[in-house]
């Protein structure tokens, strides 16, 4: 495991191994064990030294030794620690400084490379809970980037609850990301008409898109009335939006209806046409006809509406909070 994370290169990772293994050895012994040349190798053991995780002898020849690894490891967390704090110290009096001379909450992001990266750093700001309304058109193509970002902050406990407008599901590739996405736990829901792009994260930072001719422009919003109407836009957005891909179950069965049962629902859902569900699902409309037809037998619904109204009443659209 590297020790990159704490200043240390994998030079001078390698000859701390060494000397861990060839403990109280000279110069050159080193230098012959590991094929470096002694001035190279003089230099990683000063710079080892300087991390605290080698001691050397006054007598000559000098002889190294290495520190224990879990003391050595453990201070330098100790210092890495310490100068996280001092950045964070010197990041919150410059922000104060910066919103005291500029008296506004929100700040202007030009270009649609700045924009992209607010918006990784924005998810990467969160400790509990993330805010996100979806719609075309995207600042960067799909690329797997957002997937692992998500499934990431997922695993350290941060909620996603999304609502995508439903044109997001006939952008190419954008249909099988929004499968990966809610199956990595993402709380995902779609809705005719978001009317706008947000992201916010733990009610504490937001960014919403500001679009002139010029070009791409997003608004980075802090805490403030402001984000606080957004929150609760979000909110309102969310209770009237479909959730989709469902854990569903048959009204009056213990079967549980199959992937492409709960992938039909939530696309009938969305208001998709057969023909769009179809090139969805990768098969016939014909098919597509013939699962609608099978589920709302099932359901005991004569039109789809009722089937929709069957699935609400019987708690299908079962997504957890």
């Amino acid at each position: 495991m590297g020790l990159g994370g704490l200043g240390v290169t994998d030079a001078e990772q390698e000859v701390y191994e060494l000397l861990l293994c060839h403990s109280d050895a000279t110069l050159a012994q080193l230098a012959e064990r590991s094929g470096t040349t002694k001035t190279r190798l003089g230099g990683l053991l000063d710079a080892l030294e300087g991390h605290g995780m080698l001691t050397r002898t006054e007598d000559k020849p000098v002889r190294f030794t290495a520190a224990p690894p879990d003391i050595a490891v453990e201070i330098l967390a100790a210092r890495r620690q310490e100068e996280i704090a001092r950045a964070r110290l010197a990041g919150t009096a410059l922000g104060k400084r910066f919103r005291e001379e500029s008296d506004s909450p929100i700040q202007l992001v030009r270009g649609r490379e700045a924009v992209a990266h607010q918006f990784r750093q924005i998810q990467q700001l969160a400790r509990s809970e993330i805010l996100i309304l979806d719609k075309p058109p995207y600042v960067v193509e799909p690329d797997g980037g957002q997937l692992m970002l998500q499934r990431e902050l997922q695993a350290k406990g941060v909620r996603y609850r999304t609502i995508y407008d439903r044109a997001a599901l006939d952008e190419a590739g954008q249909f099988d990301e929004l499968k990966q996405l809610t199956a990595s736990g993402e709380l995902a829901r779609v809705l005719t008409g978001v009317p706008m792009k947000l992201v916010i994260a733990d009610h504490r930072f937001g960014l919403v898109p500001y679009e002139p001719p010029a070009g791409h422009q997003s608004v980075l919003l802090r805490s403030s009335a402001l984000l606080d109407g957004l929150v609760t836009l979000f909110e309102s957005l969310w209770e009237r939006a479909t959730p989709l891909w469902p854990q569903a179950r048959q009204a009056g069965s213990d079967e549980s209806l199959t992937t492409d049962d709960q992938q039909l629902l939530a696309l009938l859902a969305a208001g998709l046409t057969d023909a769009a569900i179809a090139r969805k699902l990768g098969v016939a409309k014909r098919t597509v006809e013939r699962r609608i037809r099978r589920v709302m037998d099932g359901l005991g619904a004569q039109t789809r509406f009722q089937a929709g109204l069957q699935a609400a009443t019987h708690g299908l659209f079962d997504v957890p909070e």
